[in-house]
């Protein structure tokens, strides 16, 4: 079991922390298939990674989600009542579309496919979670995880997520989550895992 410290302690986020979470996101995400399918060049990748995921904060998730950090890593949710306010506005995409450059096109369909498969029953929706890879083993991402999750928990609310990394389910289904189905993107995209977890009592719990 890893040790929580003072360092991967979660916090919730605010725009000052744009910057830093915006580098640990781009690190993190450096070698996840659909980044790297949006982001071809590896030259200039966690540049423009960097500038994605920090306007996708600042515009969007740090107003109308729920957002935490540690020192290393960061999560957004949307929680069911955000409703529309969970998916980024028109000038929030636009933002993004300008950072995907010649990818845009690309990315407006994979989004759109994503959206398709979103379930309509209310959920909690972890948009993006990701942990600087010089940070890994030190339980950041775990420990954001369950502080989400946690949330969802004590609302009896499912958790719903996507994932472009297989590598990665088998860390979702230990925390509760299964596959619900394969998203196959349009353009010759990375496959993206659906993954539904129920609501959990907690231990102990009347």
């Amino acid at each position: 079991m890893t040790r929580m410290s003072i360092a991967n302690i979660p916090q919730a986020a605010t725009a000052a922390d744009a910057p830093e979470i915006g580098r640990n996101l781009a690190r993190a995400f450096g070698d996840d298939p659909m980044m790297c399918w949006f982001f071809p060049d590896a030259a200039s990748r966690e540049e423009r990674l960097a500038q994605y995921f920090t306007t996708l904060f600042t515009r969007h998730y740090v107003r109308h989600g729920v957002c935490e950090r540690t020192a290393s890593a960061a999560a957004f949710w949307v929680a069911p009542e955000a409703g529309e306010l969970g998916v980024p506005d028109v000038e929030t995409q636009q933002a993004l579309l300008e950072v995907l450059g010649d990818r845009a096109g690309l990315f407006r369909d994979a989004i759109g496919a994503a959206a398709a498969h979103t379930p309509q029953e209310p959920h909690w929706y972890l948009a993006a979670i990701g942990a600087d890879p010089a940070a890994r083993g030190q339980g950041h991402g775990a420990a954001l995880l369950r502080s989400g999750l946690a949330k969802a928990d004590a609302a009896g609310m499912p958790a719903y997520l996507e994932s472009s990394k297989a590598d990665n389910l088998p860390f979702y289904e230990h925390f509760g989550f299964t596959v619900r189905e394969e998203i196959a993107l349009p353009g010759g995209g990375p496959t993206l895992w659906a993954m539904w977890r129920e609501p959990q009592q907690a231990a102990g719990a009347a």
